[in-house]
């Protein structure tokens, strides 16, 4: 994996500022510490950090074409690069490197904006063709890995991380208030905005075209291009798709240094190491960690696997120091991120990065084959339910019959009928967005100080959200929630975790299940292929059962999680609370000082486990602290 960034001015005759690219490009250093490499051009220049993984001896970057007119840099992986190096060559290309990303060039050169469709993998791209003074940049179809731009019609300034792009004193730390709505909505800020006001995002599955000063963004793909599968047997639909997962495992077993695999003894992950040994001649190189007094130990699962798989397993047994890891992973998380296994993310990478450079994971198979169980369960029940009764009595009657049962919010979440009343007296599209949502609408009137809301102007998040569902309307509900998944929470918060996690460590991580043709094939099964009568994920479950043992299968589903309200009552009381109820806190204007401080006394008393909404204001203000304060931290951050 690497890190890329670079500067293109609308004059040609203003020159570069080498030493800011330089600490733009030294920034990123966690996320290629092998090598670095520059192009410097009339007006323009690209930077670039490598972590070697292909073509170790001349694959350092930037890439030109044959005449060096054009010039690329590449954050990722290209797997089909051997098959697009052989077609190119027969059109006559030269290639002076072994390299996947020597492909992208020669390949935008005879495809034009057109090659990035042709492209499989995980990826951020910046190609710069000097003659014609134009430049590219592209993000992969799921959004694997992340790119950030600045605009002001003078110069577009970019970079792989946030932080890199703050180098710049012009680049100012405005917060958005837009985003942070977003980010108590959803626990992220989704692309293709950022926390701060002219800072943006290019959001996945788009190429963006600077030429003359002008911008453009150009959707490349969809899922929605695909459509119904025709009719098969479900022994039909298991080989297709054994035949496209094996080759989506094959390809990124491509490496020149050692690789290996994240195991939880989850359905995801044994199916991902399952593929692997099958195609492997030695032992697949298997990592978990296991917290200590954990209720979420998966260690004995993933350890029954690994004897079934025969795999070279190594069990990490993490004795957290939360207080002490949260601001460097804040650092690396560069925007406000309230997904508390960011934590155990950083752990395992952290002990996968001991033997391996690079790690498949099992990223990706509960958003492509519907593997929430509780939350796609109720939604289908929901679904059903509606459809049976008339939408007067729905919106007349249960609406206000949830607002008064008096004790049903203090039921445990899967038998919040409370919730289930009222997602029925709304449309689906409102009710799968409260499900979504960490603080909803409700929550965030009593949170958010009036100034706040009114700094707002009426905004509301709800309105992108909808805009994924009116996309796929249609079609049945679980394909249209499973798409308003891929569209928000896999890539603004399952992705974004796992990238910046893995590059704290220097660590490459690959989903064979995130593969476009995987999600295609997944976009295409009928819904009762992916959940069926309570079972959730179905094909993948076949195809799992019959290669690692049934109970790794069929187990219920645990996440990979902290005892998070337990640390807030104990190592990270202290912590919390200087973060939550300081007068620091209180004086960003963004929250009422009574609620938070109502959550905290009801938290700390055991009445409420309100432990992820004060996980969300807490690195909401830690964040604040590090990046808008500038206030050094007791962690210096930087490389794990």
């Amino acid at each position: 994996m690497c890190g890329i960034n670079g500067v293109v001015h609308t004059d040609r005759r203003h020159p570069v500022d080498r030493e800011l690219l330089r600490r733009l490009t030294s920034t990123l250093a966690h996320r290629g510490p092998d090598a670095d490499g520059f192009f410097w051009g009339e007006g323009a220049a690209l930077g670039h950090r490598r972590l070697s993984i292909i073509d170790l001896s001349t694959g350092d970057q930037p890439i030109y074409n044959e005449d060096r007119s054009k010039v690329v840099v590449l954050n990722g992986e290209i797997y089909n690069f051997r098959e697009l190096r052989a077609e190119l060559a027969r059109r006559g290309h030269r290639f002076s490197s072994q390299s996947d990303t020597e492909v992208i060039v020669h390949g935008w050169e005879e495809w034009g904006d057109g090659c990035v469709a042709r492209l499989r993998g995980m990826f951020a791209i910046a190609l710069w063709d000097g003659g014609a003074r134009r430049l590219l940049l592209a993000r992969d179809r799921v959004g694997k890995k992340p790119l950030y731009y600045v605009h002001d019609g003078e110069r577009l300034l970019f970079g792989s991380e946030l932080k890199a792009l703050l180098n710049d004193p012009s680049v100012k730390r405005v917060v958005s208030a837009e985003a942070l709505d977003d980010y108590l909505t959803f626990g992220a800020v989704p692309a293709p905005r950022t926390v701060y006001a002219g800072i943006h995002q290019l959001a996945p599955a788009h190429y963006l075209v600077w030429e003359d000063g002008r911008v453009r963004t150009v959707e490349y793909w969809d899922p929605t291009s695909v459509g119904p599968a025709a009719k098969r047997t479900e022994v039909e639909y298991l080989e297709e798709f054994e035949a496209i997962f094996s080759e989506a495992v094959r390809l990124r077993l491509i490496s020149d240094v050692p690789l290996g695999a994240f195991l939880s003894g989850g359905v995801d992950s044994s199916a991902v190491v399952a593929a692997m040994a099958a195609q492997s001649e030695r032992p697949v190189v298997t990592t978990t960690i296991t917290f200590p007094d954990s209720a979420q130990d998966e260690a004995p699962h993933a350890r029954t696997v690994a004897r079934s798989l025969g795999t070279d397993h190594t069990e990490v047994v993490v004795e957290p120091r939360a207080v002490d890891v949260l601001p460097r992973l804040v650092w690396h998380l560069d925007e406000p991120f309230a997904d508390s296994s960011a934590v155990p993310s950083y752990y395992v990478a952290r002990a996968a990065r001991r033997r391996v450079t690079v790690a498949l994971s099992g990223d990706g198979g509960d958003e492509v084959f519907g593997g929430y169980e509780w939350r796609y369960g109720m939604n289908l029940l929901e679904a059903r339910v509606r459809r049976l009764i008339p939408g007067p009595l729905r919106r007349g009657i249960l609406g206000p019959l949830s607002t008064v049962w008096p004790k049903a919010d203090r039921l445990p979440r899967r038998l919040r009928w409370k919730a289930f009343l009222r997602n029925l007296s709304l449309p689906p599209e409102e009710a799968y967005f409260n499900d979504m949502s960490l603080f909803t609408a409700r929550d965030k009137q009593a949170l958010c100080t009036a100034d706040f809301r009114r700094n707002l102007g009426g905004y509301t998040p709800f309105t992108t959200f909808r805009g994924h569902f009116d996309r796929v309307q249609g079609r049945d509900h679980l394909s249209r929630i499973l798409y308003v998944d891929l569209k928000t929470y896999l890539p603004n918060d399952i992705l974004v975790k796992m990238d910046r996690m893995a590059m704290a460590s220097s660590l490459e991580v690959r989903s064979p299940l995130l593969d476009h043709r995987v999600i295609e094939f997944a976009a295409a099964l009928p819904s009762e292929f992916k959940y069926r009568q309570g079972t959730s994920k179905y094909l993948l479950k076949r195809f799992a059962e019959r290669r690692v043992p049934s109970s790794a299968v069929h187990r219920p589903k645990m996440g990979f999680s902290i005892p998070l309200a337990g640390w807030l009552r104990g190592e990270l009381r202290g912590t919390a609370q200087d973060l939550l109820l300081s007068d620091r806190s209180a004086g960003r204007g963004y929250f009422e000082a009574d609620q938070v401080h109502g959550m905290w006394t009801r938290h700390q008393a055991g009445v409420r486990d309100h432990s992820h909404h004060l996980w969300a204001p807490m690195m909401l203000e830690l964040w604040h602290r590090q990046f808008v304060d500038q206030t050094p931290t007791p962690t210096a951050p930087g490389i794990a």
